[in-house]
């Protein structure tokens, strides 16, 4: 392992960590909650206290005058103790939870600025974990440690006062053999990280399981694969139970230390004590007190016991919170970015070359152009790259080498935010988020007025089935769209590019789920829409891009052909072979209606 990074891991620099980000905003409260601590600590040590003249003034010598003020200084010492508590376990759970719900905004807010290749990298499951399991376990780490290390130390450090006060020679015989139990639940503490960090592992995919058979739920069936899929969920749930199970077994090891430990002094407390009370060298308040002392003393000490393994528990998790927080995004502004301001929108490819996997190139070396105001096309065989070209403009992914220019400026020169601000995406992947019909299609511009959102669906000829659905444009469309087929997803998102009113459009087989009757009709609304914006166009359908100024056949990641649709037919290379295949198809397909029509 790097030195640097098992620096960073350790449980000083991870706590040191912690405290800085995470608990530093809340020391005020946290100081008003060690208030309450030390009145509960203080409290019970005056419970302690107290059982001295108990038993001498009021049981051994029977003095009555004794009796009630005794038993109010229990009553205002209880009701103490019980206020303080409740004090501080509020603003404990307080703080708890601003650090829960601080820590999720700083984790999503760093997702979102991640791009698109460590999403296909990173399972969901694991990311989803992080959110839930890892953070609460973090949570429970910081409310336990401040807990411990506040109330349970201070209350352990008034009560061993109490005990040095009636007897210093009983309190060095109760707590010489408690030390012996550090080195033990120390081991105990990192063999429980080390266990909980394979743990999340495991509930990550575990969850990344769940999500892919819940939505691939249709495939499952169809292919008759539910007993293979148990499986599978049989085997991650196993890991999880014997990992959970172990950890639950190294953390209860501490018990038998701390009750041995504890019998030890309790027992020679007894003998050492008892004697000298029977000798007369010790009164019986003074030593009932000691005991009482002694025996409140052994449930905060033994939750200090367990404290490591917590803390151990919530370092883990914070361990790959933070590593995740850690984990730079690779597609960022430069430091003297420029906002990019559209004059006409003319996009250059110079020499692009780009790779998802190192040394297995997608794009070779593709030169190309889309000038300003025009409508071209990206046609090609399925696999050839077209997608991978229309995802570089806006920077979803890098280029490895060359440059990809908008009106003369690089696009790695210009913000992130002006670059996307410009333009409007239509994909074959239509991605629908579960809220109302009209918050998806002003997605982009939230702001948008309704007779705008409206104009926008009625253009992309999605308006009458948003009419006739239950609540209209306040129906929800479920997750990922499920509520609505998917050529009324494909419309809405069409819908949705159309009122974002951006100067470059990027269509990726954007009309590929409608039938021809609303193919028709949305492509005379997106004809209407690109007069005078740049739009690039992937159609796997060749009819649709016969008007188009310019096509660029692209082939193994490569440029082939460029032209107009009656220079590439003249051509008779890869277009006109695509062409000519997909006119017989077409033949076929009239025929096959039209012998279907006469049976």
């Amino acid at each position: 392992m790097d030195r640097k990074l098992l620096h960073e891991n350790t449980t000083y620099a991870l706590v040191k960590r912690l405290l800085k980000e995470s608990v530093r905003p809340y020391l005020k409260w946290i100081g008003f909650a060690l208030v309450g601590m030390v009145f509960v600590a203080g409290a019970t040590a005056a419970m302690a206290w107290l059982m001295k003249p108990v038993i001498n003034d009021v049981f051994v010598a029977k003095n009555k005058e004794f009796l009630l003020p005794i038993s109010i200084a229990v009553l205002v010492t209880f009701a103490i103790k019980g206020f303080a508590n409740y004090a501080q376990s509020v603003i404990m759970h307080y703080v708890g939870q601003r650090i829960i719900t601080d820590t999720q905004h700083r984790l999503y807010g760093h997702l979102t600025r991640m791009d698109l290749s460590f999403f296909h990298q990173t399972p969901t499951g694991s990311l989803i974990s992080r959110f839930t399991v890892d953070i609460n376990m973090m949570r429970a780490a910081v409310s336990n440690a401040l807990t411990g290390i506040g109330k349970d130390f201070l209350t352990l450090i008034f009560l061993v006062g109490v005990m040095f006060i009636q007897d210093r020679y009983l309190a060095v015989i109760a707590f010489v053999v408690f030390p012996v139990a550090i080195l033990p639940i120390v081991k105990l503490g990192q063999r429980i990280r080390k266990v909980t960090v394979s743990t999340q592992e495991e509930i990550g995919q575990f969850t990344t399981l769940l999500e892919q058979t819940i939505q691939g739920a249709r495939v499952v069936k169809a292919y008759r694969m539910e007993e293979y899929e148990k499986g599978r969920f049989r085997k991650i749930a196993e890991r999880v139970f014997q990992l959970v199970f172990k950890s639950a077994r190294i953390r209860s090891m501490a018990s038998p230390i701390m009750e041995t430990l504890g019998g030890v002094a309790v027992a020679l407390v007894i003998f050492y004590g008892g004697f000298r009370v029977i000798e007369e060298s010790m009164n019986p308040g003074a030593f009932f007190s000691f005991i009482t002392a002694l025996l409140l003393a052994y449930e905060p000490m033994k939750r200090l016991a367990n404290l490591n393994a917590s803390l151990q528990e919530g370092l883990a998790s914070a361990q790959r919170l933070f590593g995740l927080l850690d984990t730079k995004p690779n597609i960022i502004d430069k430091p003297d970015a420029a906002t990019l301001k559209i004059k006409g929108g003319n996009i250059v490819l110079n020499q692009v070359n780009f790779s998802y996997i190192p040394k297995h190139p997608v794009i070779n070396g593709v030169s190309l152009s889309v000038p300003a105001g025009k409508l071209v096309a990206l046609v090609g065989p399925s696999g050839a790259g077209k997608s991978t070209i229309l995802n570089l403009i806006p920077r979803f992914y890098e280029v490895d080498s060359g440059f990809i220019k908008i009106d003369g400026i690089d696009v790695q020169d210009a913000t992130l935010d002006s670059l996307r601000r410009n333009i409007a995406l239509v994909s074959q992947e239509i991605i629908l988020f579960d809220d109302t019909v009209r918050a998806n299609i002003a997605y982009g511009r939230p702001d948008a007025s309704e007779k705008e959102i409206t104009q926008a669906a009625k253009n992309a000829a999605a308006h009458d089935f948003i009419e006739a659905m239950s609540n209209g444009y306040d129906t929800y469309v479920g997750e990922r769209g499920t509520k609505v087929s998917g050529g009324q997803r494909q419309r809405l998102a069409i819908a949705r590019a159309m009122l974002k009113n951006a100067p470059i459009l990027l269509l990726d087989e954007a009309t590929s789920s409608l039938d021809a009757e609303s193919e028709r009709e949305v492509q005379a609304a997106l004809m209407e829409l690109m007069k005078g914006r740049t739009t690039l166009v992937i159609a796997h359908r060749l009819s649709t891009v016969i008007e188009a100024d310019l096509i660029h056949v692209i082939d193994n990641g490569k440029l082939v052909e460029s032209g107009n649709h009656p220079e590439l037919l003249s051509k008779n290379g890869t277009y006109a072979r695509l062409y000519a295949l997909q006119f017989k198809e077409q033949q076929l397909e009239v025929e096959v209606g039209a012998k279907t029509a006469r049976e």
